[in-house]
């Protein structure tokens, strides 16, 4: 009856002004890792040996997720990872297992995604969304020559080495690579003169995702690993969506 009907509209009406907003607004893909990161009371030497003793506090995170590329051996990938914060910086920890090391691209700027690179994507308030040409997040592409490469506001390959400190060391079949990383929100504007970091803190929630682009000789990568799964669309649409990020807790 006509009761039934305008009952049945108003509740549809309810549905759409009331709960499916709240769906909507889910910014991150499901199943995402929470990955918590201790603190560490004196920072740690950037210089591919971690040997300070706060690294054993912090639990390993696996690179096994492959986004791009065929299947690989053990001896041609292995990856993994961890992380600590101070006050001033967030410090992560790669060991990484690559058997032919690349780096053709001489420009850092010019197809950096296609040589060897460790990339480090950070969303400072783990807000997801779009982040291909504004600073939402940023995906730091880490070169063998320890420079730090995203894609700036202005569409173009920058230059972020500033916010990076990065070592690496060859010990036995591994790379030890350490980074330290200052942290900006989505304020940061590659032109301006006066960008201030974030001052870090216990509790703080930040999206984080790490992988690894392996070439093994060829123009172009083989293989594109990441420590997120990858469900549905583009399989590495992180450079695009902070959604597909995971969510790094501060503790202390």
């Amino acid at each position: 009856n006509i009761m039934h009907i305008w009952a049945y509209k108003l509740f549809s009406i309810f549905l759409t002004l009331f709960l499916l907003p709240s769906h909507a607004a889910e910014t991150h893909a499901p199943n995402r890792t929470n990955y918590y990161a201790p603190h560490a009371e004196k920072s740690p030497k950037v210089d591919g040996i971690a040997d300070e003793g706060v690294w054993a506090l912090a639990k390993w995170q696996k690179l096994d997720e492959r986004w791009l590329g065929p299947e690989f051996s053990s001896t041609d990938f292995q990856g993994r990872y961890k992380v600590v914060w101070t006050q001033s910086k967030l410090y992560l920890m790669a060991e990484i297992v690559d058997d032919i090391l690349i780096d053709s691209h001489r420009d850092p700027l010019t197809q950096y995604w296609d040589d060897d690179c460790l990339e480090i994507f950070l969303d400072e308030d783990f807000s997801g969304g779009d982040h291909q040409y504004n600073h939402n997040a940023f995906a730091y592409h880490m070169s063998l020559d320890n420079q730090a490469i995203d894609i700036g506001s202005n569409k173009l390959a920058q230059n972020y080495s500033q916010h990076v400190q990065s070592r690496w060391k060859q010990q036995g079949s591994k790379l030890i690579w350490e980074l330290s990383i200052s942290i900006y929100n989505d304020e940061y504007q590659d032109s301006g003169v006066n960008n201030q970091a974030v001052t870090l803190h216990a509790g703080k929630v930040m999206g984080l995702m790490v992988a690894y682009c392996d070439n093994d000789g060829s123009k172009l990568r083989e293989n594109f690993i990441g420590s997120e799964s990858s469900l549905g669309g583009a399989s590495d649409r992180g450079w695009i969506d902070a959604g597909m990020f995971g969510k790094l807790i501060l503790s202390k």
